[in-house]
């Protein structure tokens, strides 16, 4: 009786101790002067050696902090019911569109338990799928993932890549896909983007000459048969922006060629193919370079449709004819929409298909590549969608998804605009009891922000809701309706699902993006606030039962926000986050990331970093939230030295008591930034997240 009244206390008070406390971490202060600045630094030891490899100490401190955090987090009343109902949520199938190549149709697809998703082939849409790789049998594990595939024109052959606990690094295989006999070819080093010539027997591709150099990306040549050591190069990276990227036209006259200059801009060329097959002369023509845009196209002959965002926040396209690509030879084909923002432009065979989002909802469109309107595509409903599209077929493929619908392939026509489903795996939920709202709110300085609402039918505001508030904003991501079978056990608990639309995603174009760049990054971290401000406002919750979350830069956005408002939230989730912005760009490839975010080497960009770096904004005394930071130790992007430095400082500094709102720290030794990871590691993760923010809200179920 004692045990159950105990359990029950639990399940009635969030926070209450179940282990002791974190183990403690030295301080061994590092004392620097930035721009005139004195800045202390009181864990820099936690970051490892000088190259930022992991050391025997920082190893041994993990260790502790991970057998804290499972201490506490399996102790929870009620964790084995979460986590094996989340299981059978996570254990339902999932289908990806096909790509189709001649006869061939490929897509990935993971059933029951996999760890890994397989790749199935079948000779016509029809035909019975056979298996054509599986990650699954490579590892015991489940480590090894496949990250990507480029099937050759004709689809005889398949170009692939592997890669093994979350880091991202592939190294590029071929098959024969009739007979599934791997061929000798291997590329090391982070291989990918294939783009095949016409004869099938050639393809482009980009790799890092040393694949712990992230920014000494390359674009070769490869040949069925030569040892990648052969390959011609022929664009290689010259500073620390993203780089080189590179594709064929499908006749193979054409090469493609952009190259990134910051996170939303990048150079276009042309490279006359033929003659650099022919003479061995790699002459390029400028399409678009030294303008503060982005351009991407796919070519039609000798017309490149030309999506750019010059003088169009909100993008266009152009009709480019590569013979002569003067700008005052182009011609509009789709202009900017009032309101909409053209995500991408898919060439079908006689259709251009343009993906848009409106409202953070997607909308497609179709015209004929001279810019005749012939409609929309009708979609199932209000949602997100993706296209996958070949230029020598009207035939393509649309997964469509909502918060309350279930992943959906559909089978289209583009120039008919006719659609029939293909695939959809059955869900051991019902979406019809969840339901959707958009609302807007205002930001700090006023500015609009939508933002999704999702709960169970019929759930209205009563000031004590618990919510969870999810958030990015950055990189032109947009935050945009996706269904997620692992949430229903939150809505059926009583739950609200926020995500609002931060500037700095996409979801309203390229000045919507920039409003939460660089020196304007804190109007991200505002539009957030505001979210939660809202919701109280609004009577859906109050800041004991308001949670937050969020990973990568959503990570810096959860850790900016708890340390800017500690008063406004219960718990907050940051996972493989940024949180040391003084020193983030010295790590991995976040050299990548300082058009983004700058870089404290500036005097000016130092300035607005350290006005928001949350690592260096943790005071002591503060009552904070209840904390769960994550990281992989195989993270190629963000460096786990931000968990560890954040989780040691929050630990030394809060107020709160550590049994009540504890500081957590959870470092996936087999894990990276996320991709590749294997359902059994997924399943561990999303139940600890799910766990933590149940106990923390007071959600959790009886043992």
């Amino acid at each position: 009786m004692r045990a159950l009244s105990l359990a029950m206390l639990l399940l009635t008070t969030p926070g209450l101790a179940l282990a002791g406390g974190p183990p403690p971490t030295p301080k061994e202060p590092v004392n620097e002067t930035l721009h005139g600045q004195p800045i202390v630094d009181p864990y820099r030891w936690l970051e490892g050696d000088d190259k930022g490899d992991v050391t025997p100490r920082v190893a041994a401190w993990t260790d502790a902090q991970n057998a804290h955090t499972r201490a506490v987090l399996d102790a929870l009343p009620g964790r084995a019911k979460v986590e094996a109902r989340l299981r059978e949520l996570m254990e339902v199938g999932w289908v990806g569109a096909p790509t189709a190549a001649g006869p061939w149709y490929f897509n990935r697809e993971r059933t029951g338990a996999q760890d890994q998703p397989v790749l199935l082939v079948r000779k016509g849409l029809q035909a019975e799928p056979r298996l054509l790789i599986d990650p699954n049998a490579l590892d015991a594990k489940g480590l090894v993932s496949l990250d990507w595939f480029a099937p050759s024109p004709d689809g005889s052959l398949l170009a692939f890549g592997l890669s093994r606990a979350g880091d991202e690094n592939s190294t590029l295989h071929l098959l024969d896909v009739a007979t599934g006999r791997w061929l000798a070819d291997e590329v090391p080093n982070k291989a990918g983007s294939v783009g095949w010539l016409p004869d099938g027997r050639r393809f482009v591709y980009s790799q890092l000459r040393d694949p712990k150099d992230a920014y000494s990306r390359r674009i070769r040549l490869h040949e069925v048969g030569r040892h990648h050591r052969e390959d011609p190069i022929l664009v290689e990276q010259h500073d620390t922006t993203w780089g080189p990227f590179a594709y064929p036209s499908r006749d193979g006259r054409w090469l493609i060629v952009g190259y990134y200059t910051s996170t939303r801009t990048n150079d276009l060329w042309v490279v006359d193919l033929d003659r650099y097959l022919r003479e061995g002369e790699l002459v390029r023509t400028d399409i678009l370079v030294g303008q503060d845009a982005s351009a991407h196209g796919s070519v039609d002959g000798d017309t490149l449709l030309l999506q750019t965002t010059l003088d169009a926040p909100r993008g266009r396209v152009f009709a480019v004819d590569l013979t002569r690509p003067e700008r005052a030879r182009w011609r509009e084909v789709v202009p900017q929409p009032e309101r909409a923002v053209i995500q991408r432009a898919h060439l079908g065979r006689g259709v251009l298909a343009v993906q848009l989002l409106d409202d953070a909802r997607t909308r497609i469109e179709r015209y004929t590549p001279a810019g005749e309107a012939l409609g929309a595509l009708e979609l199932p409903g209000i949602g997100t969608a993706s296209l996958v599209a070949s230029d020598d077929r009207t035939e393509a493929f649309v997964s469509y998804t909502s918060f309350n619908e279930p992943p959906s392939i559909y089978r289209v026509d583009l120039l008919t605009g006719e659609r029939a489903l293909w695939r959809r795996p059955d869900v051991p939920v019902d979406p019809s009891t969840v339901e959707v709202k958009q609302v807007w709110y205002p930001s700090k300085d006023g500015t609009r922000v939508s933002m999704f609402l999702v709960h169970k039918k019929g759930l209205e505001p009563k000031g004590d809701l618990p919510v969870l508030l999810y958030g990015y904003g950055g990189f032109r991501n947009s935050m945009t309706p996706s269904f997620s079978a692992t949430l229903f056990p939150w809505f059926e608990a009583g739950g609200v699902y926020a995500v609002p639309n931060l500037r700095g995603g996409g979801e309203y174009g390229d000045a919507w993006h920039r409003a939460g760049t660089l020196g304007q990054k804190q109007n991200t971290f505002d539009d957030f606030i505001a979210a939660a401000e809202w919701l109280v406002a609004n009577r859906y919750t109050r800041p004991e039962r308001l949670a937050i979350a969020g990973g990568s830069n959503g990570g810096l956005l959860t850790g900016a926000a708890l340390v800017q408002r500690p008063d406004l939230f219960r718990a907050a989730i940051s996972s493989v986050p940024l949180l040391d912005m003084l020193r983030y760009h010295r790590f991995l490839m976040a050299r990548f990331w300082v058009p983004e975010y700058g870089s404290a080497e500036d005097e000016a960009a130092f300035a607005w970093l350290k006005a928001y770096s949350p690592y260096h904004h943790v005071k002591p005394g503060v009552r904070y939230p209840a904390v769960l930071l994550t990281a992989g130790e195989n993270d190629a992007r963000v460096h786990p030295l931000h968990a560890r430095k954040m989780a040691a400082a929050l630990q030394a500094a809060t107020a709160s008591p550590p049994g009540e709102r504890p500081v957590l720290l959870w470092v996936d030794r087999e894990g990276g930034h996320g991709a590749g990871k294997p359902l059994s590691l997924r399943v561990r993760d999303v139940a600890d997240q799910r766990v933590f923010l149940m106990w923390q809200l007071g959600m959790l179920p009886p043992p």
